[in-house]
């Protein structure tokens, strides 16, 4: 009985070994828990367009839309860790785990990290009326004087990183959340709120027909697709808010199936076509290792707790 049983583990460990081997034999699903449309979601269509060619297999994109991500979240924890189901997370996961009371897992537990795909700065943003042409008159200006600025919503990158520059300049600037980044921009166009720190991709095109005007990027250093545009930083030593998103996979998925799938988006980021969507658009291209991306999720979760303590923000 004891070698039957032991023949039969062999057969089974052989078996998933090989699976694992010839990962992909079926599609593949890439959980975005954001909108159609944004720019997480035509990041991840640009990725998985690629990764089509490298793995021989569809990346079919699925949108579960929720809870600021926590329902696709949640969806790709308790998917099979099989390599099938994967997620396109974003820095708004490690703020959720402060910004959420009950939320129903742990990003550093319950997924495996294989490789940021990106790194993305918000620009502050002002409507070309207010009184401003430099970040430091902005700041004189904040100081004095109370101003709005708009958010896509409690707890989102575009609230903390206003919270933060108005705690290191101890301005008066009021938050004014929105329903998503779109309609904060627009009252920012028409002059109902006097500023919002918005995602570059999101508001670039707004920058190069002058309809707004951008004093600063949250980045530690400038971005390559306004180099002329200072860091806030150089202003406000410390003031560092990067967006990011990469894909991540359930937790226990198999190492190999992680290492072929990391070598495979290892490739998709050297792509001439990827590289120059990404410079357009003001994206910062990165594709880190697993383990550089673990790395920086576990920096990450504490640093956007802080953030999200200090803004006061907090939601069910």
């Amino acid at each position: 009985m004891k070698k039957l049983l032991a023949c039969a583990a062999l057969i089974f460990s052989t078996c998933a070994a090989f699976a694992q081997s010839d990962w992909p034999q079926r599609p593949i699903t890439l959980v975005v828990p954001l909108s159609p449309g944004g720019s997480t979601d035509s990041t991840a269509r640009l990725i998985a367009q690629k990764l089509k060619d490298e793995l021989g297999q569809p990346i079919i994109i699925e949108n579960r839309v929720g809870a600021g991500g926590n329902i696709g979240t949640h969806f790709v924890v308790n998917a099979a860790p099989d390599g099938y189901t994967l997620l396109m997370a974003t820095s708004t996961l490690a703020a959720n785990m402060t910004l959420y009371k009950n939320i129903p897992f742990d990003i550093q537990k319950d997924l495996a990290p294989v490789s940021q795909i990106a790194l993305i700065p918000n620009v502050l943003m002002v409507n070309p009326d207010l009184p401003v042409k430099t970040l430091g008159e902005f700041i004189t200006l904040v100081r004095q004087k109370e101003v709005n600025y708009g958010s896509a919503g409690n707890g989102t990158s575009q609230h903390l990183s206003g919270a933060l520059f108005n705690s290191m300049v101890h301005g008066k600037m009021v938050h004014v959340p929105y329903k998503g980044g779109a309609p904060a921009n627009v009252d920012l166009l028409a002059g109902h709120i006097q500023l919002v720190f918005s995602p570059l991709v999101e508001i670039l095109p707004f920058i190069e027909t002058g309809k707004l005007r951008a004093l600063g990027v949250t980045t530690k250093a400038r971005s390559p697709r306004l180099p002329n545009l200072p860091a806030i930083d150089e202003s406000l030593p410390g003031f560092d808010v990067a967006l990011w998103n990469g894909i991540l996979a359930p937790a226990k998925t198999p190492p190999a199936v992680i290492a072929k799938l990391y070598a495979a988006v290892h490739k998709v980021m050297q792509n001439p076509e990827v590289l120059k969507t990404f410079a357009e658009q003001g994206t910062n291209p990165v594709g880190s290792t697993p383990a550089e991306f673990k790395q920086l999720i576990a920096a990450e979760v504490p640093k956007w707790a802080r953030l999200v303590k200090l803004s006061g923000a907090e939601l069910n």
